[in-house]
């Protein structure tokens, strides 16, 4: 087997980022949590949350530049997406800055999608789609500007904020869709290999 030909190892640096993402969602919560109505620390606290997403892009563009996509970056990269954008979700609805039917709904899609990848593994990998990541994006966009704190942004500002959340909100759910259609078409596919191979029903 030739060395183009190997599987690329679990330690590289798109893994190691998505490691580093999830390290931050804790830290960005205290900050978020524990000092939400002074304007400074909103700042510092939107500066983590822009420096953790950031490494999402950045971690996808060097893992298909240099053929550094693995199963373990395409499974824990969207968990840990779903990690700090939760925890922003949930932070801005604890302070009442945001509704909570719009986090319950974001949630219960988010949380269940990435349950549903766990679910059909034995099918195979279902990584992120372009929609999921123009979702991630639309996120990180209504989010950075909540999490600036609405009060004390120009009316203007503001109104972005809501139309971008709201956009947010209806990829997440159409995305969500799509991502059930996916994994029908991945389930049916395998299983008609698994008969054609004479493995009917094959875990």
């Amino acid at each position: 087997m030739s060395a183009e030909s190997k599987a690329p190892s679990q330690w590289n640096v798109p893994n190691v980022l998505t490691g580093v993402r999830m390290a931050l969602v804790p830290v960005f919560a205290w900050m978020l949590l524990s000092h939400p109505h002074e304007n400074d620390w909103r700042w510092y606290t939107t500066l983590v949350f822009c420096i953790a997403i950031a490494t999402d892009f950045v971690d996808g563009k060097i893992a298909r530049k240099y053929n550094l996509v693995t199963n373990f970056g395409k499974l824990w990269d969207p968990i840990a997406d779903k990690a700090l954008t939760g925890m922003a979700f949930i932070g801005l609805s604890i302070l009442d800055e945001l509704p909570w039917w719009v986090t319950i709904i974001i949630l219960v899609r988010e949380w269940g999608i990435t349950i549903l990848r766990w679910g059909i593994m034995k099918y195979g990998v279902m990584a992120a789609n372009r929609g999921g990541k123009l979702k991630t994006f639309m996120q990180s966009l209504a989010l950075i500007l909540y999490l600036l704190w609405l009060p004390q942004l120009p009316t203007a500002v503001q109104w972005l904020a809501w139309a971008l959340m709201a956009a947010a909100f209806i990829l997440t759910v159409v995305t969500g869709l799509d991502y059930l259609r996916e994994a029908a078409k991945m389930r049916r596919e395998a299983l008609t290999r698994w008969a054609a191979e004479g493995h009917p029903g094959r875990p």
